[in-house]
C-alpha cells in the first residue's frame, strides 16, 4: 500500500509543468520515501495549483477540517508544499513543484544520502531540451554590462526588480549547500538565494531564509559579480526570485552546459560580440564563462555564439573593452510570461500536459469544492 501512494505520488508530481519523469532506478520513488511519510504522500494528491484552504482540501480527502489543518501545516514546515497566509482567513495551500519548489525548499534539511539521490537523479530530472522549449528561468545580465542604448526593459534589471520590492529574504544556495554535504563545493559565496514578496514570506516563517532590506540585497548582487555569480531570475515578467549560480554546482547551469548549444536553451534578450582587434588575449573572459563559451586562439578571446547566455560576465572584467553586450534580434527576443499562471500554462504545454481549458477545469473545480465545504 505504501509503495502505491509513492507510486502515485510520482505520478502526480510528474502531471505538474515542470515534471517528475521516472528513471531506470526508481531513485525518484526512494528520494521522496525520503521527504514524504505515506500519509503526507496521499494527502499531496488532494492538492492542486490553486490555493485552497484546509476545509477543501479537507472534503476532498474525506478527513475532519482539524485534522487536514494540522497535517498541512505540518507539511509546509518540512517544505511539501506551497502556502500563502492571506491577512485575513486560514492559510491556503497548493503543490508545489518538485524543482524548483520542494527540493529547493530542502535547504536546511539535506544529508548525503538526500543529496547522492538527487545527485543520481539530475540527469533524469532535467532534461535540457524540455527545459528550452519552456525555461522555469531566465538570464539576467550584470547591471554593468548593459549598454545604456539597450533599450533593457524593467524585468530584465536585477537592480530594478529589487527596487520594486516590498519584501525580500535570502537563503543559502540549495546547489552550493548540496555540492557542501559531499565535499565538492566551489570557494562561491553560499547566502546568495533572494526570494520575493508572498515567497519571501514563506522562506521567513519556515525558516529556509531570512529577510533583508533592500541595500543588502543589492550588496549581494555586487558580490555576485565579484565572484562571477550568473544572475537567473523567475521567468516572469513580476519574479519572485533571482538565483546567483555558478557553473559548478548550479543542477541548471550543469545540465544547461552539457547540452552542445546551452543558448538554445536559455531565457536570454542579450549575447556578447568580441572586437578582436581591440583583445589583449588576458583571459579573463575564459575564466569567467560558466558556459565555456569563450576560448583564447593566436592570442585573442573568440566567442561560440551557440554557447552564450548572456549573462554579462566576461563583459564587466574586460580591461580593453572589446567585449559588448548586445540585444538579441526581435525574431530571437524570448517571450516573459507576464505571471506565475502564464508561466505554468506555458511550461505545461510545451511538455503537452497542459492546456489552457485544463487550468479553467482546475479552477471550476476549485471553487465547486469550495462552495460544498462551505456547504457542509
Amino acid at each position: 500500500m505504501n509503495e502505491d501512494v509513492y507510486q502515485k505520488l510520482a505520478k502526480f508530481l510528474d502531471s505538474l509543468p515542470n515534471a517528475f519523469p521516472s528513471s531506470e532506478s526508481g531513485v525518484e520513488l526512494r528520494i521522496l520515501k525520503r521527504l514524504f511519510t505515506p500519509e503526507e504522500a496521499g494527502l499531496a494528491l488532494h492538492l492542486t495549483l490553486m490555493a485552497e484552504e484546509p476545509r477543501v482540501i479537507a472534503r476532498r480527502a474525506k478527513i475532519s477540517v482539524e485534522e487536514a489543518a494540522l497535517r498541512l501545516a505540518e507539511m509546509e514546515k518540512k517544505g511539501l508544499l506551497y502556502c500563502y497566509h492571506p491577512k485575513n482567513g486560514p492559510p491556503r495551500y497548493m503543490a508545489a513543484l518538485y524543482a524548483i519548489g520542494i527540493w529547493e525548499f530542502q535547504v536546511n534539511k539535506l544529508d548525503e544520502d538526500l543529496v547522492q539521490d538527487m545527485e543520481q537523479y539530475w540527469p533524469t530530472f532535467f532534461d535540457p531540451e524540455r527545459w528550452g522549449k519552456a525555461p522555469q528561468l531566465r538570464t539576467i545580465p550584470v547591471g554593468e554590462s548593459i549598454p545604456t542604448n539597450s533599450g533593457v526593459l524593467p524585468y530584465e534589471l536585477a537592480e530594478e526588480i529589487i527596487d520594486s520590492q516590498d519584501q525580500i529574504a535570502v537563503a543559502p544556495c540549495i546547489c552550493r549547500t548540496e555540492h557542501g554535504i559531499v565535499g565538492d563545493a566551489c570557494d562561491k559565496p553560499v547566502e546568495t538565494c533572494l526570494i520575493f514578496g508572498d515567497a519571501a514570506e514563506y522562506y521567513q516563517r519556515n525558516d529556509i531564509g531570512r529577510a533583508i532590506e533592500k541595500h543588502e540585497a543589492l550588496a549581494i548582487l555586487e558580490v555576485a559579480e565579484e565572484t562571477g555569480l550568473v544572475l537567473q531570475a523567475d521567468n516572469t515578467q513580476q519574479s519572485s526570485n533571482i538565483c546567483c549560480c555558478c557553473g559548478d554546482c548550479c543542477a541548471v547551469l550543469r545540465n544547461i552546459k552539457r547540452h552542445p548549444k546551452p543558448a538554445s536553451v536559455v531565457a536570454s534578450p542579450f549575447m556578447v560580440v568580441t572586437d578582436s582587434e581591440m583583445c589583449s588575449g588576458c583571459g579573463n573572459c575564459v575564466e569567467r564563462c560558466q558556459m565555456e563559451a569563450m576560448s583564447l586562439e593566436n592570442g585573442v578571446s573568440v566567442l561560440d555564439e551557440d554557447r552564450c547566455i548572456g549573462c554579462g560576465l566576461c563583459v564587466t572584467t574586460c580591461s580593453t573593452e572589446s567585449l559588448l553586450l548586445v540585444r538579441k534580434p526581435v525574431e530571437d527576443l524570448p517571450k516573459v510570461p507576464k505571471t506565475l499562471v502564464d508561466k505554468y500554462i506555458r511550461m505545461g504545454q510545451a511538455r503537452g500536459k497542459m492546456k489552457n481549458t485544463d487550468l479553467l477545469s482546475m479552477m471550476v473545480k476549485s471553487k465547486l469544492d469550495r462552495l460544498l465545504a462551505a456547504m457542509d
